[in-house]
């Protein structure tokens, strides 16, 4: 019959390990989390840039919708403002 004796090294290195894999869990969740924060933004930027492109084109037949929505503006001269500083 044997007979095992789990020692303070053992427990201290498995607790330890523990620590250190939930560590990097959380690590790469806040990576992750930061990163597609960063392109939800970047890609809001990029379609305010490409709507503004069309409303300044197409003044008359252009549905500023989605580009009111995106920027918070609720007048046509306030979208216009901010499209022309976008342009430049």
């Amino acid at each position: 019959m044997r007979f095992e004796i789990k020692t303070d090294n053992q427990i201290f290195a498995n607790r330890f390990l523990s620590i250190i894999f939930i560590s990097g869990i959380f690590f790469f969740i806040t990576v992750l989390t930061s990163l597609s924060v960063n392109l939800v933004n970047i890609s809001n930027y990029f379609e305010v840039k490409y709507l503004c492109k069309l409303f300044l084109l197409e003044k008359s037949s252009f549905d500023s919708r989605r580009l009111s929505k995106l920027t918070n503006q609720k007048s046509k001269q306030k979208m216009w403002d901010l499209c022309k500083e976008m342009k430049n």
